[in-house]
């Protein structure tokens, strides 16, 4: 199973940025422990960062067939960005939003997700910890998926058998 994350605008600015709000800790770290916990789980995780919203778009796309799950912060695209969440909608992945801060305690433009209605879910204000909740998350929807997915052929075989 893979899974990718995604990282919007000025998130590769971490640990240098608004350290009261984002912390110390640069992205790469918040990648070196993510791709820990995959590997301990047997997933492969792949990461891309861009500040440009094509690109994020672009690869939301390429997950189609490539992914079994994405993880999301789309920074302050999560506001502003209808071709992030068109795109999200498009693929029929899951897909889990993550952000650092507690996005609803912050400034009142930033109180409105137009990315959440077409994610499994969102998580946020929990700094990096934040990732790892997400990582959970999809985890646990993409084993879901997987269980019902084997359930439904043993019951298809069962049927086949029954008919003949």
């Amino acid at each position: 199973m893979k899974v990718v994350v995604i990282q919007g605008p000025n998130l590769n600015m971490l640990g240098h940025r608004e350290q009261n709000i984002y912390g110390p800790m640069k992205l790469e770290d918040i990648h070196t422990q993510m791709k820990g916990f995959a590997e301990q789980n047997g997933v492969e995780v792949e990461f891309f960062q861009s500040n440009l919203e094509g690109e994020i778009v672009d690869r939301l796309q390429e997950c189609m067939g490539e992914a079994n799950g994405v993880i999301i912060n789309p920074a302050a695209y999560t506001h502003t960005s209808i071709a992030i969440r068109d795109a999200i909608a498009a693929i029929q992945i899951p897909v889990v939003e993550v952000h650092l801060s507690n996005i609803y305690q912050r400034e009142e433009f930033r109180h409105t997700s137009l990315i959440a209605p077409v994610c499994a879910g969102q998580i946020s204000g929990f700094g990096p910890f934040s990732y790892h909740m997400a990582m959970v998350a999809i985890l646990q929807i993409m084993s879901e998926m997987k269980a019902r997915y084997e359930a439904e052929q043993a019951h298809q075989a069962q049927q086949s058998l029954q008919s003949k």
